[in-house]
């Protein structure tokens, strides 16, 4: 997140100075409007602090660098206070640190709950993990990390800002760590929720991406040879009054009515798409979608049970055995990857246990979104009085159930592709046999 200052003279005339943090220049502005409202204060500068590149020598040696300021004229000062001769120093104009990657995610917090288990200080362990990171994204979220840690700042409020990248559950995770009795612990319970989840979406990719590409090249390929390439051969035929046969007859048909209508098949296939896209960025077509999405065959019950997986993963970690646990509640629907499930637990089963005062299984189970082996888990557990334990025993077994289930998807899928390409190439090989056969009639 960006970093801000400004400057500012009090109602006694006094200079106030004070940085601040804020996603935009625009927020950093409306926020120091309404302070400077407040406090009766007449800002002067808002500054957000750039990367500047500088050259200078000392020694006859030339030594060239970028440093972090918010202007020239500190860095300039900074570096003549340490003895060395400006050249120059200005803005960089392109400061492009790139996206941090999800495998940087899950080594950040997989080497450090691996280090904390060592005993290793925390503060050294940042400072390993910034000199060994060669993403500038992740380089400077580490720093920042350290950063804030060092100032004295609430873990939630250090991991909180960067929610973007570590995603919800992750970073209230690592922020309940630094205020937790066994540091190393959490970060593993966190370490191993992320390992899963990446795995899953590698997989998931794996099982859809190149089936999908398949696909669209095999009909690409059917649409250019029957909207392009076969009429070419087949109206030479008709030129000669030649009778054409059955099936060669209907593919130049379909190739006229694919010429004719191509405008309207673009819209009809793109359309869907862009209304998809749209949805997914709406708060409610977001959930629509994803109501829609467990009810798919096979892919559906597959997502669904993952995320049934992931709430009683994220629930088994953050349960403290006493009490309903709402916040941990809470905080699992919302890791749980799915926002229909998600809105069901807070609006059915939270808003129930809060003013109804109904047992954790009963609001579960009104949510209609638990599988029935997953309830009755869950029932056995709260009243054995092992619900934290019957929580871990649930995840782990649809964990193992979800990987068997993404690979019989990953054949189903081959298997269906495979027939599609094979009744594709029959198709166009018995189409280019029957018009190779075609004899003239003289």
């Amino acid at each position: 997140m960006p970093n801000f200052r400004f400057q500012a003279i009090t109602s006694n005339g006094k200079l106030l100075q004070r940085e601040f943090e804020a996603p935009s220049k625009k927020v950093a502005g409306e926020r120091i409007k309404k302070l400077a409202t407040t406090r009766s204060l007449k800002v002067r500068s808002i500054d957000e602090k750039r990367t500047f590149l500088y050259k200078v020598r000392k020694n006859g040696t030339a030594v060239e660098g970028e440093q972090e300021a918010y202007s020239p004229e500190e860095v300039e000062r900074a570096l003549r206070k340490m003895g060395y001769k400006v050249e120059y120093v200005k803005k960089k104009w392109f400061d492009f640190k790139g996206m941090v990657p999800n495998d940087e995610v899950v080594t950040f917090i997989r080497l450090s709950a691996d280090l904390l288990r060592q005993k290793l200080p925390y503060d050294q362990i940042l400072t390993l993990l910034y000199e060994d990171t060669t993403n500038k994204s992740m380089k400077e979220i580490i720093r920042q990390i350290q950063k804030d840690l060092r100032d004295g700042k609430e873990g939630a409020e250090v991991y909180g800002k960067h929610e973007k990248v570590f995603g919800r559950f992750a970073s209230y995770m690592l922020g309940v760590a630094s205020t937790s009795g066994n540091m190393s612990q959490v970060f593993e319970s966190t370490a191993k929720f992320i390992e899963r989840d990446a795995d899953f979406k590698k997989n998931m990719r794996r099982s859809l991406f190149m089936p999908s590409i398949t696909v669209l090249a095999v009909i690409g390929t059917l649409l250019f040879f029957i909207g392009y390439v076969f009429p070419v051969t087949a109206e030479m035929f008709l030129e000669f009054d030649i009778v054409l046969p059955p099936l060669t007859a209907q593919a130049l048909n379909w190739s006229y009515w694919l010429q004719a209508h191509w405008v309207i098949l673009t819209i009809l296939h793109v359309a869907p798409v862009v209304l998809v896209a749209m949805m997914w960025k709406n708060k409610k077509g977001r959930l629509i979608l994803d109501r829609l999405l467990i009810r798919i065959p096979l892919i559906g019950e597959l997502m669904h049970k993952t995320s049934i997986e992931i709430f009683s993963r994220v629930f088994h970690t953050l349960y403290s055995g006493s009490g309903q646990n709402i916040e941990v509640i809470r905080i699992a629907a919302e890791a749980c990857r799915n926002t229909y499930i998600e809105h069901q637990i807070k609006e059915e089963a939270i808003r129930s246990m809060l003013e109804d005062g109904t047992g954790l299984i009963e609001s579960l189970e009104a949510t209609q979104v638990f599988p029935k082996s997953a309830l009755s888990r869950f029932r056995l557990g709260a009243e054995s009085g092992s619900l934290k334990e019957n929580s871990g025993q649930l995840a782990d077994y649809y964990e193992k159930q979800t990987e068997y289930k993404l690979e019989s998807v990953i054949n189903w899928i081959n298997l269906g592709i495979n027939i599609f390409i094979f009744i594709a190439l029959i198709y166009i090989t018995v189409v280019s046999s029957e018009a190779a056969i075609i004899q003239p009639n003289y």
